[in-house]
Order: C-alpha cells, then structure tokens, then sequence
C-alpha cells in the first residue's frame, strides 16, 4: 500500500469501553421498567452497542450483575432507614418527618427500584426475606415515632401500618398528580395520619 492510500485510508473508531457502573446503571433501568427476568446479558449488550465480551470484562455471571442491582437497592433504599434506626430521637414528629422525608426527596430513595426488588422478590425466598426484614424495619420506626408521640402500642403499631401501606400502596398504583394537587392535599394527609395527639399536622422543616 502506498503513502497515499495509507494516508486515505479511513481510521476505525476508538473500541467502546463500558465501565462496570455502565452496566449496572443500564440494568437497573431494565429491572425498574421490566422486571428482572428481562435483565440478559445479551439484551444489555445490544443495548449498549458491545459485546458479551465488555460484560464478562467486569462480571463473573449474570448473578454478578444480580448482586450489584441488589446492592444499588441495599445503599438506596435500606440504609437510610438503618442509619434512622442508629440515630437517637426524643421528637417522635421529627423521627416521622425525617422518615417521610426518605420517600418523598427520593435522594437516592428510588420508588422504582422499591417496587422492582419487591417483585423480583417473588422469585427468590432470601430475596423475600431481606425485603420483609426492610418492611419490618420501615414499620418498627413508624411505630416509635407514634409512641413517642404519645400513642399506646397497640394505636402506634395500626397508624404505622395504615402510614406505610398507603405509601407502599401508591408505589404500586403507579399514582402520579399535579405538585400543587399534592401540595394542596398534603395539610389533610398530615392531620389524617398523625391524629389528634399532634397539634401541628404540617411536617416540620428539616
């Protein structure tokens, strides 16, 4: 080949390099919007233009990929809960507005990645487990703020479950309205849920 034809010939484009949080990034989109059996090495790989090859560069299997998803819900999802749990609350209004504060800032709570795991827990009994310990944990801490509020047990434990399941609940309905709508109702949902040992229905700033 002369100097010429080497000079026109045209130049390959760079190989893609996809790091692991590339991968785990496009996964967890699958999971969220299709559930967990759609999230296949080869559906990723077409996805992201590469090959089976990029993926087996940086996961050992499909499991691999499997425990990075469930860690992304572990450190998301979980630990703020836990890190509520560690600390110390003498205001059970407080320990209630910082608990609605994890779902409703979704700052890195994921609804989506909420209800996703709670499917794919269906298929997987220690999955299942770990997602009702969570549960169990969510709902332990709803009901110590009640009791510190002043409530009995027994009226602490009924008024965290209703709290938790009309939350869980709209997760599951997809429920979406308008911001002002929320707004407007949200002065009613506090003075339904905390009841009439709370003087002041609004959630308290932060």
């Amino acid at each position: 080949m002369s100097e010429l034809e080497k000079a026109n010939k045209p130049v390959k484009a760079p190989r893609k390099n996809l790091s692991r949080d590339a991968w785990v990034a496009a996964a967890r989109k699958v999971l969220e919007k299709r559930g967990i059996a759609e999230v296949k090495i080869d559906g990723l790989a077409r996805k992201l233009k590469v090959t089976r090859g990029s993926f087996y560069f940086h996961f050992k299997s499909l499991n691999d990929l499997h425990d990075e998803l469930l860690n992304e819900w572990r450190c998301a999802n979980c630990a703020p809960f836990v890190a509520l749990r560690e600390a110390s609350y003498d205001d059970g209004l407080q320990l209630f507005t910082d608990i609605v504060h994890v779902w409703v800032d979704e700052a890195p709570f994921s609804p989506a990645l909420d209800l996703a795991t709670r499917d794919w827990s269906r298929t997987s009994a220690s999955l299942a487990r770990e997602v009702e310990e969570n549960d169990n944990l969510r709902m332990v801490l709803l009901t110590e703020a009640f009791q510190k509020m002043g409530y009995s047990e027994d009226e602490s434990i009924v008024r965290a479950r209703i709290t938790y399941f009309h939350q869980i609940g709209q997760y599951a309905l997809s429920f979406k309205e308008a911001r002002e709508t929320r707004e407007q109702y949200q002065p009613l949902f506090g003075s339904v849920l905390l009841g009439p040992l709370v003087e002041d229905p609004n959630l308290k700033k932060r």
